[in-house]
């Protein structure tokens, strides 16, 4: 027997007044588990929203990292090519002088060398704070990869006409400025 049953046959509660705490306490009840279940439900929502940070988060880095790596093997091939395919300049004897950017920069390079310069078929680049001087094939080849690479590409010269009249009369190559 319930506490209610007994104060009702001792009669100190009437049927009405029993019938209106039992509806409260269901309410309560009720109220109560729908606190809960929104608790719960707020609870999940957080913790959902935290997850989907976190993987957004891992994600953005990932692709950072992955731009890292990718840039950092660019720079390798661009420096294997450039020290396997470095023209020596051990007796450069002729000085030519370049523009890189708003300086004026200087190396000695051997006539040959200055006139494949001058024609087109080889360019200056700069590694580490030097300028080497490659052949044009391959700074195309670094262009595709970092075109901030490349200081200097003469366009090649072209074969003149047989029937240019002034084919005689060349502009020389080695006019220093």
């Amino acid at each position: 027997m319930s506490l209610q049953d007994q104060l009702l046959k001792a009669g100190l509660i009437d049927k009405k007044k029993a019938g209106k705490i039992k509806k409260t306490k269901y309410r309560q009840a009720q109220q109560k588990q729908k606190n809960k279940i929104e608790t719960l439900d707020e609870a999940k929502l957080a913790a959902q929203q935290a997850q989907a940070g976190k993987v957004e988060r891992d994600r953005q880095l990932n692709r950072q990292r992955k731009r890292e790596a990718e840039h950092k093997a660019i720079a390798a091939q661009v420096r294997q090519l450039i020290e396997m395919n470095r023209q020596p300049r051990d007796d450069g004897d002729i000085g030519y002088s370049f523009s890189d950017g708003a300086l004026i920069k200087r190396i000695y390079v051997t006539a040959t060398q200055l006139k494949q310069l001058s024609n087109g078929r080889l360019c200056i680049i700069k590694l580490d704070e030097q300028y080497e001087i490659i052949p044009t094939l391959v700074a195309h080849k670094i262009q595709l990869r970092d075109e901030s690479t490349q200081i200097l590409s003469n366009k090649p010269t072209e074969i003149p006409d047989e029937d240019d009249p002034y084919a005689d009369f060349q502009v020389p190559d080695d006019l220093m400025w």
